[in-house]
């Protein structure tokens, strides 16, 4: 597994101009550009953590395939929030140093490379096409996913990305929408990756569906992955909390490896993520609160002129430039002290995108700008 070169114009320092403007406005900057969250890490997941901080797996080294109760505490979640039993469709499981590193690593750890073909959603996260570099596979890039007559024809196509709910666009794809994916996918013997990191953040219902869902996968977990991250859920970005599973065959490979080369979850952090799957209440309450930012910010930008609409999922609010360029509207928006982020970053440069996880305070503070500007 070795690294080839990559090119993104996924680059934070290409905003810092911005920045230093709109922190030059009386009040301040209200920053809605990066996705990291502001909120407190739950005390059942802080309590969780420090009591394991001198267990066996935290002074020995940790499990790699995760603790007995880690890997219960994942196989509880799937068959309680969604609706998955992974015994019973052979998925394998395996945690992963955040979510982003098991993107970026993806193609690598499938042993892609040259010739090889990873199909991804033209708007999307910007790791998957990085990942896909990395490789030295070659990315092809498709405006709707779902629409598999689009790239079940692409020769060499080996992984198929999937990102439902969608960074930065919030769509969510149906059931039956992810079975044709996964079933166009199987045909050419190709890998469906599901990112589903947003998954509970759905603002149509309790949860997204899930690529491993029997009446998507037929009962098995062939070629089919999903992620998931605790990073906004629970607010435990900086705890690097995140797993893969699906297809056991696959799973077993990528866990020897990440053993070889130390991707491992520290053991305190296996004991905070069992429980911050477990505490459902918190995982609501962080819910609840995003859904009250998105409300806000929508109905502030609308106000402002753009075409804004509540997501189906995911953190952001998702807009055409007023414009016709993301980085005209960055300068104009800049100037009252807001910054989102550029549409470029995501493969539309026409578009921007506002991110909720902010404090109450700045949401409140950014909706004040926008409605009397």
């Amino acid at each position: 597994m070795g690294f080839y070169e990559f090119s993104s114009p996924y680059d934070w320092s290409r905003i810092a101009e911005y920045k230093r403007t709109a922190a030059s406005v009386p009040g301040g900057m209200v920053d809605l550009s990066v996705g990291s969250p502001v909120d407190s890490v739950p005390l059942s997941v802080r309590g969780a953590l420090t009591a394991a901080s001198d267990d066996p797996n935290a002074y020995g080294y940790p499990v790699t395939a995760g603790t007995a109760e880690l890997r219960a505490a994942i196989s509880d979640w799937f068959r309680d929030r969604r609706g998955v039993d992974l015994g019973a469709i052979n998925a394998g499981i395996v945690p992963t140093v955040g979510s982003k590193e098991a993107v970026a690593l993806m193609a690598s750890l499938l042993h892609l490379g040259p010739g090889d073909v990873v199909v991804q959603p033209r708007v999307s996260y910007p790791t998957y096409e990085i990942g896909t570099q990395l490789a030295g596979a070659t990315v092809v890039k498709v405006d709707d996913i779902s629409d598999v007559s689009s790239w079940r024809n692409v020769p060499n196509v080996k992984a198929v990305w999937v990102n439902s709910p969608c960074n930065p666009t919030g769509e969510t794809l149906s059931v039956e929408w992810l079975y044709e994916i996964v079933a166009a996918a199987r045909q050419i013997g190709a890998v469906v990756l599901s990112d589903e990191c947003y998954a509970m953040l759905d603002w149509r219902g309790d949860a997204a569906p899930c690529a491993l869902n029997p009446q998507v996968c037929e009962g098995t977990a062939d070629g089919v992955l999903v992620l998931y991250s605790l990073s906004k859920q629970s607010n435990m970005a900086g705890y690097r909390a995140a797993f893969i599973a699906g297809d056991y065959s696959l799973v077993s490979r990528m866990t020897a490896i990440r053993k070889q080369i130390g991707q491992i979850i520290p053991g305190p952090v296996q004991a905070a993520m069992a429980e911050a799957l477990r505490d459902t209440d918190s995982m609501r309450e962080q819910k609840s609160r995003y859904e009250r930012r998105l409300t806000a910010l929508v109905q502030a930008l609308r106000a402002y002129g753009y075409d804004a609409e509540m997501p189906q999922g995911a953190l952001y609010v998702w807009v055409k430039a007023r414009s016709g360029d993301c980085w005209q509207d960055m300068a104009d928006l800049a100037q009252l002290g807001v910054v989102p982020s550029p549409g470029e970053f995501y493969g539309a440069p026409d578009y921007l995108r506002f991110s909720a996880t902010a404090t109450d305070e700045a949401i409140v503070d950014a909706c004040r700008r926008l409605q009397t500007a």
